[in-house]
Formats: C-alpha cells, sequence, structure tokens
C-alpha cells in the first residue's frame, strides 16, 4: 500500500488496517479523523476537502518516511478523503506497525501532527445557515503535539482544532483566506503558489513590494539577488528598511523581512550582483524571475537567460514618474528586449533614481503592479501578453499598450541568448565596447585634463550646469540628447574628456562615441563630484 494516498470513496480503516499487520509488530496504534456536526458554536451539515494531489502525495510520503526512521517502527501509512464528506465519514486515518506500542503511538501523532501542518490540503465547512468557508488545515494544528506522549492517539480532529482556536498563546500560522475566497484561486491555486519559485533580482524601490507581496500570498521559495548595501537616500521609496539598517546588505535585509512576515517561505538570499558568470546558477530552479535592477546590463543579460534557460523573465523599470512593463517568456515566438531594442542601451544613458530622481510611490506602484503579474503568471490566470509593453504615466495616470512583435532577424533569439557559461562577458552581452580599462580617467583638477591635451565637454543638462558651474570656464556644454543625437560634429581625430555629475552617464556617452568612431572620447572617472572632493 502507498505511504500516502487520497481517496474520494469512504475510507475502509479496517481494511487499510490489514495492509499493515506484520508478525514481527506487537504494537499497533491507529488514528482517526471523523467529521462532526459543529464546529466552535456553528452546526455543520457537511465538508469538502481540496489538495494540490501532486505535492501533497509526495510531502505526505516525506513525512511517513519520516515518522518510520525517526521513531524505528515497521510500517505505517496515511489516507485522506477529497470531495465532499457527511456527518461521521471518517476524513483522515493514520495507522503504524511496531515491536512496541510507545513508539507507535508516538509515530502515530508524529504523522497526523505533521501531515496538518506541512501537507496543502483545504477544508471547507458548511452550515445549517448556509454560511462556508475554505480553512488551510495548517492552521488546525499545534505545532509540537506528536511531544506529549502521554496524550492518546485517539484524539478527535475537531477537538484539536478548537483548542487551537482558543489558545491565545499559540503561533499564529499564515491565513491565505482572502485571497483562497476568490474563484479564480481557491484551494487548488494556493497550493499552486505554495508549489511555486521565484527569483527576485534587486531588492531595492520595485523588488520591496515585490518581495511583500509575493511573501504574503504564499509563493514557498523566494530568491534574492541584491549586491547593494542599505543608504539613507533609498528610505523614501525602500519603506519595508529602516535607518537603522543602513550601511546593511539589501538581500539580507529583504530576507529578514521575507521570513518575519511569512515563516513558511523559504528564502535564499545572494548578497552579490548579478552577472555573467553566476547569472545561471542563481536562476537554476525558478519557476520565474522578477527583474528588478536599475541598470540595463543586468536587464539585458536577464533577457539572454530567459532565451537560454527558457525561463520567463518579468521586467519593470522606472523614470521619473513613468514606468514600463514587458514579460519575455525565453520561447522562440515570443518578442524579448533585444527585438524591440536591437542594440542594448548603455547604462549611464538614461538617467538612474540617483541622478533623475524619483518619488517613492512610483516604484512602489509598478513594484505592486509587478507583484500583481507575477502572482498571475503562477496562478495560469490572463495577464501581460508575452508580445506587449506596458506604459505607465503616474503625473497623467495613463496606460498604453504597445504590441512588441518578435523580430525576424532578433539575434538573441538566433543565438538562443547569448552564452555566459563559454566566459562572455556581461559587458559584451549589453554592448558595451571592450577597452573598458582605458574608457575612464581620473584627474584631480580640469587644468591638468587641459594640459594633457583634453578638450572638455559638459553632458550635464542646464539645470545641473546652472546649480553647480564647472571650476573651470571654456568647456563645451552638449547636454546628452544634443551629444547622442548627432547635433554635434566632433572632430574624430581629437581627444575628448566627458563630465557628467557622477562619470556613470559621461562614461556610457564616452563608450558609445568610441563604438562610432570617436575613439578619442573619455570620462571623468567620478564626475563633478570628484573633483570637488579632490
Amino acid at each position: 500500500m502507498k505511504p500516502f494516498a487520497f481517496a474520494t470513496t469512504p475510507l475502509d480503516t479496517a481494511a487499510l488496517a490489514r495492509g499493515l499487520r506484520d508478525e514481527r509488530c506487537g504494537g499497533y496504534a491507529e488514528f482517526a479523523g471523523w467529521v462532526r456536526n459543529h464546529n466552535e458554536g456553528h452546526a455543520v451539515t457537511r465538508l469538502e476537502y481540496e489538495a494540490f494531489a501532486e505535492l501533497a502525495e509526495k510531502e505526505g510520503a516525506r513525512i511517513v518516511a519520516e515518522a518510520i526512521a525517526k521513531f524505528g517502527v515497521t510500517r505505517a501509512a496515511c489516507a485522506h478523503r477529497v470531495g465532499s464528506l457527511g456527518i461521521g465519514d471518517v476524513a483522515v486515518w493514520v495507522g503504524v506497525s511496531a515491536a512496541h506500542r510507545d513508539e507507535a503511538f508516538r509515530a502515530c501523532r508524529y504523522i497526523i501532527d505533521e501531515v496538518k501542518h506541512r501537507v496543502p490540503i483545504w477544508k471547507k465547512e458548511h452550515y445549517v445557515n448556509g454560511d462556508s468557508g475554505w480553512v488551510n488545515c495548517e492552521r488546525c494544528a499545534v505545532a509540537g503535539e506528536h511531544e506529549h506522549e502521554h496524550q492518546h492517539a485517539h484524539v478527535h480532529d475537531g477537538e484539536r482544532e478548537r483548542s487551537h482556536a482558543r489558545d491565545p498563546a499559540a503561533t499564529p500560522a499564515p491565513d491565505y483566506s482572502r485571497q483562497i475566497a476568490l474563484r479564480e484561486v481557491g484551494a487548488q491555486g494556493q497550493a499552486r503558489l505554495g508549489a511555486a519559485s521565484v527569483l527576485v533580482v534587486g531588492a531595492g524601490g520595485l523588488g520591496v513590494p515585490v518581495l511583500q507581496y509575493l511573501a504574503g500570498a504564499g509563493v514557498g521559495r523566494l530568491g534574492i539577488v541584491d549586491g547593494d548595501t542599505l543608504e539613507p537616500s533609498n528610505l523614501h521609496r525602500q519603506t519595508w528598511y529602516a535607518l537603522a539598517d543602513c550601511g546593511r546588505p539589501k538581500a539580507e535585509l529583504s530576507a529578514q523581512r521575507v521570513r518575519a512576515l511569512n515563516p513558511s517561505v523559504r528564502v535564499d538570499a545572494h548578497a552579490t550582483r548579478l552577472d555573467a558568470a553566476n547569472a545561471d546558477a542563481l536562476a537554476a530552479g525558478f519557476d520565474l524571475v522578477l527583474d528588478c535592477s536599475d541598470n540595463f546590463s543586468t536587464k539585458f543579460l536577464l533577457n539572454d537567460l530567459a532565451l537560454r534557460r527558457r525561463t520567463p523573465v518579468l521586467f519593470a523599470s522606472v523614470y521619473q514618474y513613468e514606468g514600463q512593463m514587458q514579460l519575455v517568456r525565453g520561447d522562440d515566438a515570443s518578442t524579448c528586449l533585444r527585438c524591440v531594442w536591437p542594440e542594448a542601451t548603455r547604462d549611464g544613458l538614461v538617467g538612474n533614481c540617483a541622478e533623475a530622481g524619483v518619488l517613492g510611490p512610483v516604484p512602489g506602484v509598478l513594484g505592486s503592479l509587478q507583484a500583481l503579474e507575477a502572482l498571475k503568471f503562477l496562478l495560469g490566470l490572463k495577464g501581460l501578453d508575452a508580445d506587449e509593453l506596458l506604459l505607465f504615466d503616474l503625473v497623467t495616470l495613463t496606460t498604453q499598450r504597445l504590441r512588441a512583435r518578435r523580430a525576424a532577424d532578433c539575434a538573441a533569439h538566433a543565438s538562443g541568448g547569448v552564452n555566459t557559461a563559454t566566459g562572455t562577458a556581461a559587458a559584451a552581452s549589453a554592448g558595451i565596447a571592450a577597452a573598458a580599462d582605458t574608457l575612464e580617467v581620473t584627474y584631480h583638477s580640469l587644468d591638468a585634463a587641459v594640459s594633457a591635451g583634453f578638450s572638455l565637454i559638459d553632458v550635464r543638462d542646464s539645470r545641473e550646469l546652472l546649480a553647480e558651474p564647472l571650476p573651470l570656464r571654456g568647456a563645451l556644454h552638449l547636454p546628452m540628447s544634443k551629444l547622442l543625437d548627432g547635433a554635434a560634429r566632433l572632430d574624430a581625430g581629437a581627444d575628448y574628456l566627458l563630465i557628467c555629475a557622477t562619470g556613470k552617464r559621461s562614461a556610457a556617452a564616452a563608450d558609445l562615441l568610441r563604438s562610432q568612431g570617436l575613439h578619442g572620447c573619455r570620462s571623468l572617472r567620478g564626475g563633478v563630484k570628484a573633483l570637488k572632493s579632490a
């Protein structure tokens, strides 16, 4: 007989007991839980049980094997009804055969308690007054009951549920009843979420609401990848954290918050930046990846990973008051990032939150929508199409849904994604020039740069320039938009030093210009900020 099985018809407990008979055993313990006609003051007419059978049977069999090993019993089994049960029907049965009665009693109690805690089974009580409601059976069990060996194994199932509900010292368990009540979710949907795994890349403005809602919804396993530490400037939009947390890795902080919110969720935290060397290993075993990063190199790296591993990636990004979202399913037919942007955007050409500014609720809104789309995906509900790009304007509160067609000449599809395992650099995946070691130069004064033969180009916008002029006159002011659209006719043989606030935008612009033949372009490392601190 199977160690754990579901039945849609009444349980024949006598036949089940005969299946455990063994001449070597002198002790036998049995537990049976019956449907009774009342619970906590409500008159009950019948019960319904649902389970995520595939996951539940594996977990149930694992529990029985644990009991056999833990208590040294000879044989053990558990059977559970699903479907509609009437008053007096046996809902769950456990039997254990052992050399002596003591280990049989203890193993029997262990199995029923662990089944109540760990196996995804839902019960719906129907009352005389017409009300009904689904209850996750793990809420009905008191942790550690199997340790109280003086209690008799034949404990009525309903008595345990009632005593737990009245015990104010009992540890509260996650309660998903509000989302289980949705017809589109139900017990089966909740079980799907419990069996799902999601990797979240980035635990910042987007990642915080994503992790909160996925953990709250009961997604079984969450992976977190973030190499940054918390800074005070993060807190106006990353409100999960506290000022006292500054200086600590966000991956570790967010993992602590997930465990505090929902201890049943398994969390794997990696305080590192996703790159070409570790991407495949970090993404292995996950059903879905959520891009909550703030840089293009990571986004295109994840895009290529989706195509290579056939793992769906849900992208979201924010710029000031705007946001966008796209799902890359990773198959040959659907759109990817490189179908829309064949030339991968370099990091720094578009300002991130630190340079462009952001109101805290903007990434909060986009992260919440990303979490919603992730849950819909895991539940198999209608969501974002694989050939769509959603654009959000949170000033006007308008949304655009654009068609993003699969490009026939997409290089990423043709190659099945960039193979990072062969040693291709993450920078190459994002289109960064190979000569990055000479891209940035350090000068403690602009006079020294001019003496070295550089012509200075300030790529900041007019507002930045007025707020903080360069400490040396004579620099050419070419904001990024004018510099990159070809309005400036630069001398291909000249040496130019590009300057921005922190060196990130100027490095990206210099790299792009060098790829277009202006090999004399360099970027001032650290930008104006470095000059001030020199």
